[in-house]
């Protein structure tokens, strides 16, 4: 079963599109947060994103440039603009298709299982993304990279590992050779400053993107991250 996100500020017409692909076996997600668009995205991780134009904030330009910096999947523009400079900045800034309200059910299903094949058929190229993501900050797996309120910062490997660790066991303590273990498998040949030296540099990451004192150590049984930033 294929998901679709409806970024849609017209309340009516967002639930009348949810309604109908529904009948033809899609997954949808309305999405209510018109400031956290690229949030809801990696949370919910869709197959297909319909997206409207003029929205509340930022148009939809702006988010979909937004989600191409974590992800590649099928994104289609529905907007009452019917201008041919509408639909080339939506390509340009990295739109798949593009549809006119008001426009047929038809036409939008059509469109939706075009993209679909083209982009999850059995000679699509993967597009999946690495990307987690927890009270807006987000950790690029594939690249060692983690972002915050538009700020990047690229972690060594070592680092990298250490903060996901925290992050996938928020505001839980992880022991000492737990993290030990992620970074080099055996606790026996590593000297035990290491660690600490390691993760004095990971504060200085979060730092740098502005989080600060979000890692607390527990003596004696290892660190916990507070994700209250």
């Amino acid at each position: 079963m294929y998901s679709i996100m409806i970024i849609e500020d017209d309340k009516k017409l967002s639930t009348l599109i949810k309604n109908h692909l529904e009948k033809y076996g899609y997954k949808t997600y309305q999405v209510e947060d018109f400031s956290k668009i690229k949030t809801e995205f990696v949370s919910n991780n869709p197959n297909l994103v319909l997206m409207d134009i003029n929205l509340p904030l930022f148009d939809g330009f702006y988010w979909c440039r937004d989600i191409r910096t974590v992800s590649n999947i099928p994104i289609i523009f529905i907007s009452a603009r019917d201008s041919d400079m509408d639909q080339v900045m939506a390509i340009e800034n990295g739109g798949d298709d593009y549809i006119t309200k008001p426009f047929s059910y038809d036409v939008l299903l059509a469109k939706i299982k075009g993209v679909i094949r083209r982009a999850y058929g059995s000679y699509a190229e993967s597009n999946s993304s690495d990307v987690f993501e927890v009270n807006g900050l987000f950790l690029y797996i594939d690249q060692n990279i983690i972002e915050y309120k538009e700020k990047k910062v690229e972690l060594s490997k070592k680092e990298f590992q250490l903060l996901y660790s925290l992050v996938k066991n928020k505001d839980k303590i992880v022991s000492r050779e737990t993290l030990l273990e992620v970074l080099w498998n055996d606790i026996d040949f590593v000297d035990d400053n290491t660690l600490s030296v390691n993760m004095t540099r990971v504060r200085k990451r979060l730092e740098e993107i502005g989080i600060k004192d979000v890692i607390e150590t527990k003596r004696g049984q290892g660190y916990r991250i507070i994700s209250s930033w």
